[in-house]
């Protein structure tokens, strides 16, 4: 008995793909009598036909291997694949480095802490790398005593 149709009209209906489409073995000359969609409709009401559940590879593991990972786990020597340029672009990296050097110089210029020709100074000599981080920007304020009193 081809059921082609049916099946095809079945998937339509239930929003599926036509191999989800399930139809009773039992009651297989009643859903051959189903010609019309509304007759169809009434398979379906009645359990004659029915989507099957989907089926695919479960990400259960996926989702545990990326928590671990945003833990910092399996990320050793081992793991690595590319170069540490690669892994984290120099580019990346320098934006990170600089962009809180330059938020912490523009909040010293603005509270008043130190003058605009200090700023200009560390602004220019931190653009050319002399500072790896904004500790070390503050620690050289301080040693070359820019900073004015109140930090």
């Amino acid at each position: 008995m081809d059921l082609k149709n049916q099946k095809r009209m079945a998937a339509d209906i239930l929003k599926c793909g036509h191999t989800r489409v399930w139809i009773d073995p039992n009651r297989i000359e009643e859903v051959a009598d189903a010609i019309t969609r509304a007759d169809i409709r009434k398979a379906i009401d009645s359990g004659s036909i029915r989507a099957l559940p989907k089926t695919g590879v479960s990400r259960g593991r996926a989702r545990y291997k990326l928590a671990q990972r945003a833990k910092g786990r399996r990320r050793g020597q081992g793991s690595r694949k590319g170069t540490a340029g690669a892994r984290t672009p120099t580019k990346r990296k320098w934006i990170q480095t600089i962009r809180p050097i330059r938020a912490t110089l523009r909040d010293l210029k603005d509270s008043g802490k130190i003058d605009r020709s200090t700023y200009r100074e560390f602004y220019r000599k931190s653009k050319g790398g002399m500072f790896r981080s904004k500790r070390q920007l503050l620690l050289h304020l301080k040693t070359e005593g820019h900073l004015k009193e109140g930090n």
